[in-house]
């Protein structure tokens, strides 16, 4: 489809005028960013995708309890092998036009120790981690889906509640596109690609108890 567009605006015989407005529209979505900067506060909850703010609603406990399982077991797991960071729902991710907060994100250890502690603007990651909801999941399956690609994010999975699955997608550099891991069930165990040495099992992704012992599997 992306190909198919790009040929009929080639195509198209007012295409200097074309790329004039294109130019002008993104000068003027450069401002509004500007100003969405200054507008954001810590205890907003939003993200700027294609010249618009995006304002987060509240959730329904089971995606904020995944959303705690994958960051405990991950974040614990960077500091103690020492590999990089990881961030839950706050860190803002700066792409090249879009700004996003991924419910989870990890950076390896080359990218994190550049980071200071008043940095608001964050580098691509090495994965994101996205937990669907009702609100979200266009979102998720869509601009993100096509602008993590695009701006060179390895891995991106997209966590199901409901189903209690993952959907583990890694980066093709060539073609700038997702190509898909497979996905898992609660009954089965992922692994990282980035994350070097991160297995767990699917279900400690959802259920606390399942957690604990995914916990003591990595660090005992």
């Amino acid at each position: 489809m992306a190909t198919l567009d790009i040929e009929q605006l080639l195509d198209a015989p007012n295409l200097p005028q074309l790329i004039k407005q294109a130019e002008l529209a993104l000068r003027q979505e450069a401002r509004r960013r500007e100003d969405f900067y200054a507008w954001l506060k810590e205890d907003v909850k939003a993200e700027f995708i294609n010249g618009q703010i995006v304002m987060h609603s509240p959730v329904k406990e089971r995606h904020w309890t995944t959303v705690g399982n994958i960051y405990r077991l991950l974040s614990l797991y960077a500091i103690k092998k020492k590999i990089g960071r990881v961030a839950s729902e706050k860190a803002l991710i700066a792409l090249i036009r879009n700004d996003y907060e991924p419910d989870v994100c990890f950076w390896k250890q080359e990218k994190a120790v550049l980071f200071t502690a008043d940095q608001m603007k964050l580098p691509a990651p090495d994965l994101v981690i996205e937990v669907l909801s009702k609100g979200t999941a266009k979102r998720d399956r869509g601009v993100k889906f096509t602008d993590y690609a695009a701006n060179g994010i390895a891995e991106y999975w997209i966590v199901n509640p409901g189903k209690k699955t993952v959907e583990q997608y890694e980066l093709d550099p060539d073609l700038e596109e997702y190509a898909s891991v497979g996905t898992f069930s609660q009954q089965e165990e992922i692994e990282s690609k980035q994350v070097v040495g991160f297995r767990v099992s699917v279900l400690a992704l959802f259920d606390e108890e399942a957690n604990i012992t995914a916990y003591e599997k990595l660090f005992f």
